[in-house]
């Protein structure tokens, strides 16, 4: 009994963990849809958001480029499939987006 117990907490907390991290991700991700190819933690189609953020980690132009990547599109630096563009997305949108991002 004990240990069904202990393997019911343990399930327990990796729901939530999985629920705090999902809810980690800004509105404006879910909002303009970047939520179908990223994740904050994990490859989905595109990269996580966090290898994103170690990628550019100390590069002071990276938030110019990545917030013209966002809305322009981009090369398939992460694998074969490059960053389709998002037109409809401004550009504070896209700045708050890279800002998060980065800030990982």
């Amino acid at each position: 009994m004990k240990f069904i117990m202990v393997n019911m907490v343990a399930a327990a907390s990796l729901m939530v963990a999985g629920s705090a991290l999902a809810a980690d991700m800004p509105d404006l991700a879910k909002k303009h849809n970047c939520i179908a190819c990223h994740a904050i933690a994990k490859k989905v189609v595109g990269p996580a958001y966090a290898d994103i953020a170690k990628k550019y980690k100390g590069d002071a132009g990276a938030k110019a480029r990545l917030v013209a990547k966002v809305i322009k599109g981009g090369g398939g630096v992460w694998g074969p499939m490059p960053m389709p563009p998002n037109p409809k997305i401004s550009e504070a949108d896209a700045a708050i987006l890279v800002d998060f991002v980065l800030g990982l």
